[in-house]
């Protein structure tokens, strides 16, 4: 178990933790829980050691494996799988030691390095990490990519998938649902429900903690309290606690003011003087009860808009994708005719990779249609939060320059509907969005995720914009600014059109979804709940489809153009060579359980070192052979279709 006793810990001037106390037990799923700069990860620094507590007893099993996800982003030309493989400490510790052992000459040691190199895994390396890889949203047509040709925000989810792929007793987990899709976080929540180690994750996602975690752990006023429950009984019990608080808080105000009464009233009297000192000391002695502090909440509005054109807009026989620079243009979503109405509250739901950010940023006029035509309506002001916005706001800059700067491109573009724009008008509009004083001149570089969003979201108010797309606008929001965003949302009386892993948001503000799946968009008749359910149906579905054909699950990306059909003679060469593998990967299946027998009851160090020699190069072969099956049976597959 971890057990932390009378623990101080300090960064900088700052006091995070106080005498602070907690058991976690083995096998819990803990959500670490608190205010922005309260001190969660830098308790989990403190339980990887990256910290070293100023005062107090910390215990961690010796023996436990730690996983946690590296934060840098990975610059390397190693393929994803690799990548992810490498996450394997074990394993590679295990082919460290088959290194050293080959070099040493040692037999005896060569059969122990090849022996604990099976037992780590290696047959299965591959497998494992890719099956994290495509769990996490990849295609499997990105599993040999190079990691550094994919963005930050899939760089990190190859980081989560090493920090999985690494066998723990203790996962620490800090925001890993930022950049995932739904889908990913449905494959997540799965994947940690069935996790046996110790779990600690810090997350704003209430309903990623409520599915997820069995304790919850917040930090509050430089204090650890646990709570047996998960976010929302936290919720329950927090609000009762703090009523008795503040309820204990008032009475004990009241006998406080009583006995000072008392004192002031008869300490001069000498009758009275001994009973008016026994009252100074029980005032002394009285543990004084906290008064309840509130943590300060958030609010903002969206103004009215200046005017509600309906239809806000149109779709003609549209196709959304990207352009490419020679032949065709990729096509994602095909032929769509729909209309978006006023005071619509549009969900957009859909696997990773269908198309949902490309329908989104059409619409938002950032890609052009591929094919159709959409008609906007009169007067349509768009405002629009993409994933990739906090990416393009200027580090040097800050707040009250961006403000500026918004101010006078919208001028020139005569967009503005009659907003102040002096300099104290915009200060004055930063402050709504807790930017007052010193920050409103701060560098947007030094700031943290949740301070750059906030900034996104105040140049989008300010835009008194009549349509909404937004586009995962709750990466880096706190838990106080996500609800802040569902009630502005709620009481906006335009257009709402929304992509979000946030299921919480997804209910609150959402009463229609549109499915964006298979090259089309049609309309789910269901709640988040019964997509949840389709999810996991469909993934069920798809591995039954890859287990009965030994061939993985491919998710249409993209409508392509028809390959064109195979003739007689081609589709008999891949039979053939299909054959020839299969024989080939059946001669060295053989083998490897051949040798596998041999190494159980081998005793001569001499034979162990070639046995397990020789199930090393077999182990090596098998994977590459696999793949190439995979490739020419799904060529078979497709020639036969074609046919």
């Amino acid at each position: 178990m971890i057990t932390l006793k009378n623990i101080s810990l300090r960064r900088g001037a700052k006091l995070l933790l106080d005498q602070a106390s907690v058991t976690l037990n083995p096998g819990e799923k803990v959500g670490l829980v608190g205010r922005n700069g309260a001190g969660k990860s830098s308790l989990f620094a403190l339980l990887n050691r990256s910290l070293q507590e100023d005062s107090g007893e910390f215990y961690i099993p010796t023996q436990w494996r730690m996983g946690q996800v590296a934060q840098e982003m990975p610059e390397t030309s190693q393929s994803a799988t690799e990548f992810v493989i490498d996450g394997d400490t074990a394993l590679l510790s295990a082919r460290d030691e088959v290194t050293a052992a080959e070099e040493s000459n040692d037999g005896e040691r060569m059969a122990n390095a090849y022996m604990a190199l099976s037992d780590a895994g290696e047959h299965d390396a591959p497998s494992r990490a890719q099956a994290l890889i495509l769990g996490l949203g990849f295609k499997t047509t990105e599993l040999d990519n190079p990691v550094n040709s994919f963005s930050g925000g899939w760089r990190m989810r190859l980081q989560l998938a090493r920090a999985l792929m690494s066998p723990s007793d203790l996962l620490l987990l800090d925001e890993p649902t930022n950049h995932l899709d739904l889908d990913a976080l449905v494959w997540l929540e799965s994947w940690l429900k069935r996790y046996e180690g110790t779990l600690l994750v810090i997350s704003h996602d209430r309903e990623f903690l409520d599915a997820v975690t069995n304790v919850t752990l917040h930090i509050d006023s430089a204090k650890l309290m646990r709570y047996g429950g998960n976010y929302s009984k936290f919720e329950d019990m927090r609000a009762e606690q703090m009523n008795l608080q503040q309820n204990a808080f008032a009475k004990q105000q009241d006998k406080i003011a009583h006995l000072q009464k008392f004192i002031a009233r008869f300490k001069a009297k000498a009758s009275k003087a001994k009973q008016a000192q026994s009252r100074v000391k029980a005032l002394e002695r009285m543990e004084k009860i906290a008064p309840l502090l509130n943590e300060a909440d958030f609010q903002f509005e969206f103004k009215p808009p200046a005017q509600l054109p309906n239809p806000m807009l149109s779709m003609q026989a549209v196709s959304f994708g990207y352009p490419a620079e020679d032949g065709p243009p990729t096509v994602i979503v095909n032929n769509i005719s729909r209309s978006v109405l006023a005071g619509q509250r549009i969900g957009i739901l859909g696997a990773n990779g269908q198309g949902k950010s490309t329908v989104v940023k059409t619409i938002a006029r950032s890609l052009q249609a591929v094919a159709g035509e959409i008609t906007e309506g009169k007067g349509l002001n768009i405002g629009y939060f993409a994933q990739q916005e906090l990416d393009v706001l200027q580090p040097a800059d800050n707040p009250l320059d961006h403000m500026i700067t918004l101010a006078k491109r919208l001028t020139q573009l005569s967009m503005l509907s009659g907003q102040a724009t002096r300099e104290q008008d915009l200060r004055s509009f930063l402050g709504q969005f807790n930017f007052s004083g010193d920050m409103v001149k701060q560098s947007v570089g030094s700031m943290s995720g949740g301070e750059k969003a906030r900034l996104v979201l105040c140049m989008l108010v300010w835009q008194r914009p009549n349509l909404l797309l937004l586009d995962e606008p709750t990466n880096h929001l706190d838990l106080a600014t996500r609800e802040a965003l569902s009630v502005a949302l709620n009481e906006f009386e335009g257009t709402v059109m929304l992509v979000s892993h946030d299921r919480a948001l997804l209910r609150a503000v959402c009463d229609e979804f549109w499915l964006v799946t298979r090259g089309g968009i049609e309309p789910f008749e269901g709640d988040l709940d019964d997509y949840q359910k389709f999810l996991l149906d469909e993934a069920k579905r798809l591995k039954a489809v890859a287990n009965a054909s030994q061939v993985k699950p491919v998710v249409p990306q993209a409508i392509k153009p028809a390959a064109p059909k195979i003739n007689a003679s081609a589709l008999k060469s891949l039979q053939k060579q299909l054959s020839q593998i299969e024989a080939e990967m059946q001669e060295l299946e053989a083998q490897r359980d051949r040798l596998h027998t041999l190494l159980a009851e081998t005793v001569s160090s001499t034979e162990l070192a070639e046995h397990g020699r020789l199930l090393k190069l077999v182990e090596q072969q098998l994977p590459g052979l696999e793949t190439h099956w995979l490739n020419l049976t799904g060529q078979l597959e497709e020639a036969m279709l074609d046919r």
